[in-house]
């Protein structure tokens, strides 16, 4: 009977692009993962990947497999967590993607306690200021603010944020929209327009460039924005302890920028995995 692993090493190679970049996923070496997937073809009687220096493809046969290893691995991996669900601890391993921003100041804290009430549960929480692939990089789920993109992935939204337009008190002075529309302003790559509503409930547009400085973390630009180099319109678990010690202050205060979103996203898989789901509850709670 062809083992499992293999097929898990199959479906590694195929989503990771290579058999190097499958090792590093997998935890094991190049030589193994290159033995486990000849002893996989040798064990079919067929030829899943075509090879040469610089890439690999699937041909037919693998084409058809791959769909039916996914398969097969999800439905194993569930019933793997179906038997475990009658006890009250998850077990294996739950990766997590989000911001260094939001890790530090939400997810970090979330998972400390999640892991508390699943001690046999591991948890490995990656930051970056860009957009993991979830497939690719074996990612369970990502925790993802603002304005959720187009995907062939999953998402629950988990909570809203409060967004402030914030600058040094040396830059204070805005009284109109207009007026902080012409200050200097610190740009966020995602984010380009927002919507604001005025005191008397009117709806403007507000557009973060053209900017001087342009930055994918909102730690950096909150770094600029304390320095005085301009409005960053960033969120309020973020800037709050800036309001509060006068670093920053928040200009227009009586008008409200739309409310963020924070969204769970997972792999548009028939089965969500029971760690995912109990995770994303543990979030919205």
């Amino acid at each position: 009977m062809v083992s499992l692993d293999r097929f898990d090493t199959f479906k590694a190679v195929v989503e990771a692009g290579s058999l190097t970049a499958a090792a590093d996923l997998l935890g094991q070496t190049r030589a193994v993962v290159s033995f486990n997937l000849k002893r996989l073809e040798a064990e079919l009687g067929v030829t899943l990947l075509t090879r040469n220096t610089r890439q690999l493809a699937l041909t037919d046969a693998g084409e058809r497999f791959y769909l039916r290893c996914t398969r097969v691995l999800e439905e194993a991996q569930l019933a793997v967590e179906e038997a475990r669900s009658e006890h009250a601890q998850l077990k294996g391993t739950l990766r997590i993607t989000t911001t260094v921003e939001y890790a530090l100041a939400v997810v970090a804290p979330a998972v400390e306690a999640f892991r508390s009430q699943h001690p046999d549960l591991n948890i490995h929480l990656s930051t970056s200021s860009t957009h993991a692939d979830l497939i690719s990089e074996r990612f369970d789920v990502a925790i993802r603010l603002g304005r959720l993109l187009d995907s062939n992935h999953r998402a629950v939204q988990l909570s809203t944020f409060e967004v402030f337009a914030v600058a040094a008190p040396a830059l204070a002075g805005a009284q109109t929209l207009d007026e902080l529309e012409h200050m200097p302003k610190l740009g966020h790559g995602r984010l380009t327009e927002l919507s604001v509503t005025d005191p008397s409930g009117g709806e403007h547009q507000f557009r973060t460039g053209p900017a001087a400085l342009v930055a994918d973390s909102a730690a950096v630009l909150q770094a600029f924005a304390v320095r005085g180099h301009g409005v960053a319109v960033l969120p309020q678990w973020l800037v709050q302890d800036d309001l509060e010690a006068g670093r920053l202050i928040r200009l227009l205060a009586d008008h409200r920028f739309a409310p963020q979103g924070v969204y769970g996203v997972y792999p548009d898989t028939r089965h969500l995995p029971l760690k995912v789901r109990a995770f994303i509850d543990f979030m919205k709670g």
